[in-house]
């Protein structure tokens, strides 16, 4: 199992403070996408980043196929909608915490 980091790029720096109510409504379809990935265990964490730069979103995920990840991402609403756009990239070492199996 690999592990990948997702980070979303938002329209501009002050995006999860101040989205207009259609962006919202997008939002909460793009977390709701994700709700499988969550309540399988696959993603490791999952949100928006404040830093110097703005706001940002961060997932974490552990998946067996990162062309398939490619595709699931592709499918987001704030990525079909045009909201925002989604940056991936494939850790090559580090610790992931232990995962539970059922």
């Amino acid at each position: 199992m690999a592990t990948f980091v997702f980070r979303l790029q938002a329209p501009r720096p002050t995006f999860a403070l101040d989205m207009s109510e259609e962006e919202r409504e997008i939002m909460g379809r793009h977390a709701a996408y994700w709700q499988p990935f969550i309540e399988s265990g696959q993603m490791v964490v999952f949100g928006p980043v404040l830093d110097g730069t703005g706001s940002w979103g961060l997932a974490v995920i552990e998946a067996e196929d990162e062309d398939d990840l490619r595709v699931v991402a592709a499918g987001d609403p704030v990525v079909r909608t045009g909201t925002a756009h989604i940056e991936v990239g494939k850790m090559l070492a580090g610790f992931v915490r232990p995962r539970e199996v059922p």
